[in-house]
């Protein structure tokens, strides 16, 4: 298959990019496309022929080159999908949000050149793409949909359908698709691809094993390095911060300013009390473009230090960066109600997370948010069966687990809540700057288990339970809050 998809390289056409791998694929079409000159633009072609991330300089080579090709050939359909999709790559990958009304209007004008209906799984492709990038994953889902009717067999079809399914909550769908899709397809994305969804999951060795052959298949450096940041993803994930540095310092020497690479790095560097260091490669992983995520993880760190005036100025960052992509037509109504639940108004992020919820966005962390942002308004009660079924989805995941035990403290569950809370203690004991320690402050409250089996509560126990707080952050500083 390898041979054939790179031979076709030259005349394939771009077609779908995701956040997770920032992969980019190419399907061969005839009349021939442009062939690149040796150089970037065709190094992007190349990977994209495997279904590889490319880099930031290779997308900008590419999309200049079409655009060349584009000003004397308006009617190429195919050329005005490959150049849509290239935008909505560099937007979802690197943070350039302005690139994504760009990427709509190339993507439209390929539909112009050749309607959806008479076969232009091209341009469905590039628009689910554009719409995964945006966050909006019901109108992922319905042109991946469409693109499935005109060619069920293609794996990049399924690859769309899976980035969809995964941002909804549909994981029934997302086990099936990712089924089909690794039946079409065995190479190292699609590796790459499964040990991601296993990790979501919790099936750590799976995804440790899965990511593992997705490194050692791997073959040019930008594909390399994704896949070392995710093993480093997986390190850090089993509370491994050095071993989670080492794997993002191989990924910087093939791709030096990966930002990806650096934030997964300076998480782990905050772990080992390297905050000068951490603080470096956050401020290096948001050159040019800050994602909010990243400027809510820097913050956080300050908040953690006692350092509350650059705590302060990086919040505003991430107000400022998730303004600037919401300007490109970007959902940010997640990052900002885990913002609000923490760092503002409790009952503002109730009202963004409750609306994103009746839209139809039922992932795992969109769970996780609502049910802390509940309990942070004081709504102990609501939140405890969306914290449930965040980790019914995940049920290793340490923030989701400490979110979960300090609403059963609130509702004075105080064995669930110890379980939960010790749990997200055990499987990362670094899993945030912030929560960490507030976690260890709640396991303290809570004291040992009472004697006399669970029929039975002490009295000692109930009393520090009920004084102590929910701790907050992502997240979160306010202290208090919806407990009691």
């Amino acid at each position: 298959m390898g041979t054939e998809l790179l031979k076709n390289a030259a005349v394939g056409t771009l077609v779908a990019a995701t956040l997770a791998g920032g992969v980019i694929a190419l399907l061969p079409r005839d009349p021939e496309p442009p062939r690149p000159a040796p150089g970037p633009a065709a190094r992007a072609v190349a990977a994209a022929a495997a279904g590889a991330p490319a880099t930031a300089a290779e997308l900008t080579a590419l999309i200049g080159e079409r655009e060349r090709w584009l000003r004397s050939r308006p009617e190429d359909e195919e050329s005005w999908a490959v150049l849509g999709t290239a935008y909505a790559q560099r937007a979802a990958a690197f943070a350039d949000w302005a690139a994504l009304p760009r990427a709509e209007s190339a993507l439209r004008r390929s539909l112009k050149a050749l309607p959806a209906a008479e076969g232009n799984t091209e341009a469905l492709l590039g628009l689910s793409a554009l719409a995964h990038a945006r966050q909006d994953h019901m109108s992922a889902r319905a042109f991946a949909e469409q693109a499935l009717k005109q060619r069920p067999r293609r794996w990049t079809v399924h690859r769309a359908l899976l980035d969809a399914y995964r941002g909804i909550g549909d994981y029934k769908s997302v086990g099936t698709t990712l089924e089909k899709l690794t039946a079409l397809y065995s190479g190292p994305q699609s590796r790459a691809l499964a040990a991601r969804i296993y990790r979501e999951r919790g099936w750590r060795e799976d995804a440790a094993a899965t990511a593992y052959d997705a490194a050692a298949a791997a073959e040019g450096p930008m594909e390399r390095a994704a896949a070392l940041v995710l093993l480093g993803d997986l390190a850090w994930d089993r509370g491994e911060p050095a071993e989670a540095a080492g794997s993002c310092d191989a990924a910087l020497k093939l791709v030096p300013g990966h930002p990806g690479a650096l934030a997964a790095r300076a998480r782990a560097l905050a772990a080992l009390d390297r905050t000068d260091e951490a603080f470096r490669d956050y401020r290096a992983a948001q050159r040019g473009r800050a994602l909010p995520e990243y400027a809510l993880e820097e913050a956080e760190l300050y908040e953690s230090l006692g350092a509350n005036e650059e705590a302060e100025a990086a919040y505003e960052r991430v107000l400022a960066s998730a303004a600037e992509a919401a300007a490109g037509g970007v959902n940010q109504e997640l990052l900002l109600g885990r913002y609000e639940a923490d760092h503002g108004d409790p009952q503002e992020a109730v009202r963004r997370l409750t609306e994103e919820w009746e839209r139809g966005r039922h992932s795992m962390a969109a769970a996780d948010a609502l049910g802390w942002a509940l309990l942070r308004a004081g709504r102990a009660k609501e939140a405890l069966p969306y914290a449930r079924r965040a980790m019914k989805e995940s049920p290793r995941d340490p923030l989701f687990s400490y979110h979960r035990g300090e609403i059963e403290r609130a509702l004075g569950r105080y064995g669930a809540a110890r379980r939960n809370i010790g749990q997200a203690l055990r499987v990362n004991p670094h899993f945030s700057p912030l929560l960490a320690p507030r976690a260890r402050a709640a396991m303290a409250a809570l004291g040992d288990p009472p004697t006399g089996g669970p029929g039975r509560t002490a009295g000692t126990v109930i009393r520090e339970g009920r004084s102590g707080t929910a701790g907050s952050g992502s997240m979160g500083v306010r202290q208090g809050a919806g407990s009691g």
